[in-house]
């Protein structure tokens, strides 16, 4: 949309990049989310001409990285708010697509899309998958941002951090945040990432996205 003013607008999908502000262990900056959200999204407008990408939403339900310096986290419910608002406010577009690349907003991004469909609006949401030992700031958001942004990589900090798998982690993790669990703010390993992998990820993760707006663009259809 940066591009573009209101009179240029015609009936396309929009695609949002959702991210958010906090911190990526001693090595990553606090915008990959983000960052990773808005290639997405241009990826996926550079692969199919009826789609329009919004200016990212940087700020999300972050709290779990509340103990670590610089996290910014407006929370679960106003992230679901600010979603069920901007959808709304978005009905000159054929759809919406919502990118999320930052799994703390999970939660009140689904609670968010069931309440507009519910309402009748063309939306779904997509988020990457990867790894559950390798959750965040591991080897594939490394991977990723070496690819992306290389020079935003702190080589001479690569350190693990807590390695064992999500599920085994996400009631203490829920209860004292990210730095009960890892004193580094690292879910994984970025040792051995490289930019290799990371644009391999990203290929996945973009062939994943683009099946999930063809559906959207069937909905938009019927």
């Amino acid at each position: 949309m940066k591009d573009h003013t209101w009179t240029e607008l015609t009936p396309r999908l929009l695609a949002v990049p959702l991210g958010a502000t906090e911190q990526h262990g001693p090595h990553l900056p606090f915008t990959v989310d983000t960052e990773i959200a808005v290639e997405l999204c241009e990826s996926l407008a550079r692969q199919r001409e009826d789609v329009t990408v919004a200016p990212p939403l940087p700020y999300g339900s972050s709290g779990e990285h509340a103990g670590f310096p610089g996290t910014l986290s407006i929370g679960q419910e106003a992230t679901e708010t600010v979603l069920v608002e901007l959808v709304r406010s978005a009905d000159v577009f054929a759809g919406v697509i919502l990118v999320c690349a930052h799994g703390g907003n999970g939660e009140p991004l689904y609670r968010a899309v069931a309440k507009l469909r519910y309402e009748g609006r063309k939306v779904r949401a997509w988020m990457p998958s990867g790894p559950s030992d390798d959750s965040h700031a591991g080897r594939t958001e490394t991977s990723v941002m070496l690819a992306l942004r290389p020079e935003s990589v702190r080589l001479d900090r690569l350190e693990a951090g807590n390695t064992r798998p999500l599920p085994e982690l996400i009631n203490p993790l829920r209860d004292g945040g990210v730095r009960a669990v890892s004193g580094n703010g690292v879910l994984g390993d970025p040792r051995g990432a490289t930019a290799d992998e990371g644009r391999e990820i990203l290929h996945g993760w973009g062939k994943s996205l683009l099946n999930a707006v063809a559906a959207l663009a069937t909905d938009v259809m019927l």
